[in-house]
């Protein structure tokens, strides 16, 4: 693994079977500590605001159990900062959300919604709490991320990862490349996420300046297959070739 790259492992999926049939099982509580014995870096959550997977029990008792950093994925709402506020996650990553998107489509526009977002960001970190912004890579977005006193930005790779053509994906791969480049000169932390999997995960691994990935469905479909901590540990495995 490149020196100092991290793992955030995100278990809203195992929340997600737990939920379509109504259970108490499986525990996304346990599978975290799971994940965390087989080397996560980070446990990553979000509390949508339909509850459709992650439920604030869920993170109450993670932000109590979790021994390596908490992030917490969320939209820029009034109810989800005060949860924030409340529970204290180590890190709160903005994300666009929709109720109608099965998943997160596409990266925050911070250019767009500047104004909503500035009071927002600075609540957290006055909060004490690490400021992440979901973003697509492009240089308007790094920008203005900086500008509003974010501390990370996570580079949205859903485009990357979705691109089948050699030529489309080494062009993706580039306005990543870019926007990582550009969030270091600005003393933006670096990381990024979505849609990476077992065999993507090195690309992006390789980029400069790349700190944190944070992998949630992959991870957690090779874990109905082979278990939670080979799964974590075989991601580690394929980030280490990279």
């Amino acid at each position: 693994m490149p020196a100092g790259l991290q793992l955030g492992v995100n278990v809203d999926h195992v929340a997600t079977i737990r939920q379509a049939r109504g259970t108490r099982f499986p525990d996304p509580v346990l599978a975290a500590s799971l994940a965390e014995l087989a080397g996560a870096d980070q446990i990553t959550v979000h509390l949508r605001e339909d509850r459709r997977h992650i439920q604030d029990r869920d993170l109450e008792l993670l932000r109590q159990t979790v021994q390596v950093p908490l992030n917490l994925e969320m939209a820029a709402t009034a109810e989800m900062v005060r949860i924030a506020v409340r529970e204290r996650p180590d890190t709160v990553t903005l994300v666009p959300e929709s109720r109608e998107e099965r998943t997160t489509e596409g990266g925050l526009d911070v250019v767009g919604h500047a104004a909503a977002l500035r009071p927002v960001i600075a609540a957290l970190r006055d909060a004490g709490i690490v400021v992440s912004l979901f973003i697509d890579p492009d240089a308007a977005q790094v920008a203005m991320s900086a500008e509003l006193g974010a501390h990370t930005v996570e580079l949205h790779t859903g485009d990357y990862c979705e691109a089948r053509a050699a030529l489309l994906r080494e062009q993706r791969l580039e306005y990543l490349r870019a926007a990582a480049q550009q969030a270091h000169e600005l003393s933006l932390r670096v990381a990024a996420g979505h849609g990476l999997d077992y065999k993507n995960v090195q690309d992006i691994a390789r980029l400069p300046f790349m700190a944190e990935l944070n992998i949630g469905h992959a991870i957690v479909a090779r874990a109905v297959l082979v278990g939670l901590e080979r799964a974590v540990r075989e991601m580690i495995d394929a980030m280490r070739l990279a």
